[in-house]
C-alpha cells in the first residue's frame, strides 16, 4: 500500500511566526503530537509535544514562536513510498510522524498508527518497537 492511501491530507500547519500557546492549543484540538511548520505552502519544520515541553516550557520562554523551537532536521516521506519503507525509515529515525512532502510542499503526514490500520501491522509494530528502546 502506498502511503497516498493512508495518509492524512488535511494536516493541520503553523506559520513559523505562530506563537507556542497556540501550537499547543491545535494539538489539543486536533489530537495530534506535533504541527507542521509551513511557509507560503513549504514545509519548514515541525513542532511536536516534545519540542515544546524540552525547548520551551523547560527553558521558561513561553513566549517563544514556532521558529524558536522547531525542529529543521526532518526526515520526510513522499506519496508514493510504500507502508513498509515508510515503518522502515520511521524505525530507522525513531519517529512517530512521518511528514509526506512533494517539491518540498507538505502533502500529507503519516502516524504509526496509519500505518497500522493499512494492514502494515508488523512494520508497524517494529517501528515502535525501534522508537520505544531506551537510549
Amino acid at each position: 500500500m502506498k502511503l497516498k492511501d493512508i495518509m492524512t491530507t488535511n494536516a493541520e500547519c503553523c506559520e513559523p511566526s505562530a506563537p507556542i500557546a497556540e501550537i499547543a492549543g491545535k494539538m489539543r484540538d486536533y489530537n495530534v503530537g506535533s504541527i507542521p511548520v509551513c511557509e507560503n505552502g513549504k514545509l519548514t519544520g515541525i513542532v511536536s509535544d516534545r519540542d515544546i515541553v524540552i525547548r520551551c516550557v523547560a527553558e521558561n520562554e513561553t513566549d517563544a514562536a514556532a521558529r524558536d523551537i522547531m525542529s529543521t532536521q526532518m526526515v520526510t516521506g513522499r506519496p508514493d513510498m510504500s507502508a513498509e519503507e515508510a515503518g522502515d525509515l520511521m524505525a530507522e529515525h525513531q519517529i512517530r510522524r512521518l511528514p509526506i512532502v512533494e517539491d518540498d510542499r507538505l502533502v500529507g503526514i503519516v502516524a504509526l498508527g496509519d500505518l497500522s490500520v493499512s494492514h502494515a501491522d508488523e512494520k508497524a509494530g517494529e517501528a515502535l518497537s525501534e522508537i520505544s528502546k531506551p537510549a
